[in-house]
């Protein structure tokens, strides 16, 4: 998922705030830590996509270097995460919602049929590559029905989501998409990711029970080759009380892999095998240890939402 960007573009869509009444403990002290535990879920985008980003993915979770994944169900891999999922149910597993198919010669369509939800097509009949495309022309009805049928198939394939987030944060770019998002993880008693707005401004359909996360960071194009495993040392020394989402996009960097993200060097192949090298790397779980910080996966906040 790509946030960059995100929370500007809610801060300039939206006008009207909500009050949401503040939570008598913090977070933390909900989940059992101190009130002001450096709260870190690490977590694996884009799983289905390839084998490749499933094998790297799984593995991490596996090793415990990660501590959450979400699934992209319209990918042609998705099978191969299900049949992890109904083997593995104590991981922690949830659904990368999907409006957009970004790679050049590798695509994929929604859930639903053509005919059902016209307006999230592109004209070569697949999803749209940009989520200014989505922005432009997706009907918000036809999103919630979308969004409806992903996690419906989902739970079809024996996989038991633990959350819900956007691909290429589509979902957080317009108000009525952010609602359509809402609504489905209400109807489904699924936590969502959702980041904590600018002051002054709120999210439609997000109430005083959701969870709110209150930084989401990953690495991004300007992050240099050389300079890759400090970004994220150095992220983790400057994590802040709260909770916060750590976005990695794993994958071995293999032709499989490397066809699939063809001419798409940011987030592409060897991206995906920086940050998998990074997570494993005794280096990013002693800077986990030294500086204090508490793992934790959307499985605790989904007891948090069910409460």
């Amino acid at each position: 998922m790509r946030v960059q960007g995100v929370l500007s573009a809610i801060a300039l869509s939206l006008s009207v705030a909500s009050y949401l009444p503040a939570q008598t403990r913090t977070l933390a002290e909900r989940l059992g830590h101190p009130k002001d535990a450096k709260l870190l879920i690490i977590h694996a985008d884009d799983l289905g996509v390839a084998h490749s980003v499933n094998a790297a993915s799984l593995d991490a979770l596996d090793r415990g270097t990660i501590t959450s994944a979400s699934i992209m169900m319209p990918t042609p891999w998705v099978t191969e995460v299900a049949a992890y999922a109904r083997a593995h149910p104590e991981h922690d597993l949830g659904l990368h919602l999907v409006l957009t198919s970004e790679w050049k010669t590798y695509r994929w369509g929604p859930v639903s049929s053509t005919s059902d939800v016209p307006s999230l097509f592109d004209s070569t009949g697949t999803l749209p590559s940009e989520v200014e495309t989505v922005v432009a022309r997706a009907r918000p009805e036809e999103v919630e029905q979308e969004l409806r049928a992903q996690v419906r198939r989902a739970l079809a394939l024996g996989i038991r989501p633990t959350h819900l987030d956007s691909h290429m944060g589509a979902l957080f770019a317009k108000p009525e998409l952010f609602a359509a998002y809402a609504k489905v993880a209400h109807e489904f008693r699924l936590p969502f990711l959702a980041p904590r707005p600018p002051a002054g401004v709120s999210m439609p359909g997000l109430t005083d029970r959701d969870v709110v996360v209150d930084s989401v960071v990953q690495a991004y194009p300007s992050v240099t080759r050389e300079g890759w495993k400090q970004y994220y040392l150095d992220l983790i020394k400057g994590l802040k009380p709260g909770l916060t989402e750590m976005i990695v996009h794993l994958g071995h960097d293999d032709a499989e892999l490397q066809a699939v993200t063809v001419d798409h060097p940011d987030w592409g192949s060897a991206w995906r095998g920086r940050d998998t090298e990074v997570v494993n790397s005794p280096e990013f779980q002693k800077a986990l240890k030294d500086n204090g910080v508490v793992l934790v996966r959307w499985r605790d906040l989904q007891k948090l939402v069910a409460m």
